[in-house]
C-alpha cells in the first residue's frame, strides 16, 4: 500500500471522537475540495506492506483503527487490510470522500464506513455518489462538512430525502463559525449531530496528530 503516515491518536471526528486509534493515511486523492486540511496527502507517499501495519497496530494495542487519506478506496490493497483488521476483531472506520463505490467495505461486520457528501463550497458536489447512501448500515456514518449558509441549506435536503439508518454528521469547516451551524439545526430542528474536530482542538492543525 502507498502509505503517507501511520501514527496513534485519539479519533477526532464523527461518533468514535475520543478514542484511541490507530490512523493509517493512505496517499493520493482523486478530489480536490477547496477546504481540504491533508493536501500533504496528494503525494505518492511510500510503499508499506500490509503485515507491517498490523504488527504496527498490535505494537499500539488499539482495537480501532480509521482508514484514511488522501482517498483509502483508491488502493486496491484497502479492502484485504479491513478484512484482516475485521478478522482480528478490530473496528475500522473508513473515511472516504464519497466519489467511489463503498459496497465492497460495506459487507465487512466490524468495518464503520464514513461516507462524505460533498456540499458546494468543496467545489467537489459534482462527484458525490448517490448511491453509497444506499448502501450504509446502522454503525456507518454520513458526513457533511459545512463551510455557509448555502452548504446547509444543501446538507438539509440531502438529510430531509434521506430514509436510511445511518448516522448523520455536520461538522463545520475549521475557523468557521460552529455555534452558527448549531443553531441553524436546532431551528430547523433536523436530526443530525453537530461535531467538531477534536484532534485540532487538542493539538491544532498539526500533521500526524
Amino acid at each position: 500500500m502507498r502509505i503517507i503516515e501511520v501514527f496513534h491518536s485519539v479519533q477526532g471526528e464523527g461518533p468514535q471522537t475520543g478514542v484511541r486509534t490507530t490512523f493509517v493515511r493512505t496517499a493520493r486523492c482523486n478530489l480536490r475540495c477547496s477546504w481540504c486540511d491533508t493536501t500533504y496527502s496528494f503525494g505518492p507517499g511510500r510503499e508499506r506492506s500490509i503485515a507491517s501495519i498490523l504488527r504496527t497496530v498490535a505494537r499500539n494495542r488499539t482495537r480501532n483503527v480509521c482508514l484514511t487519506g488522501g482517498e483509502p478506496l483508491l488502493q486496491r490493497e484497502s479492502l484485504e487490510l479491513v478484512r484482516r483488521l475485521d478478522e482480528r476483531g478490530v473496528i475500522t472506520v473508513i473515511e472516504t470522500g464519497g466519489s467511489l463505490d463503498v459496497g465492497p467495505f460495506a459487507t465487512i461486520p466490524h468495518a464503520i464506513l464514513s461516507v462524505d457528501v460533498k456540499c458546494p463550497s468543496s467545489r467537489m458536489d459534482g462527484r458525490n455518489r448517490w448511491s453509497n447512501l444506499d448502501r450504509l448500515r446502522p454503525q456507518d456514518v454520513i458526513k457533511f462538512v459545512v463551510q455557509d449558509r448555502p452548504d446547509y441549506l444543501y446538507a438539509k435536503r440531502v438529510v430531509r430525502r434521506y430514509r436510511g439508518p445511518a448516522t448523520i454528521v455536520f461538522q463545520p469547516v475549521w475557523g468557521t463559525d460552529a455555534g452558527r451551524l448549531a443553531d441553524w439545526v436546532l431551528a430547523d430542528r433536523l436530526d443530525v449531530r453537530v461535531m467538531l474536530q477534536e484532534h485540532k482542538l487538542l493539538w491544532g492543525d498539526v500533521p500526524g496528530r
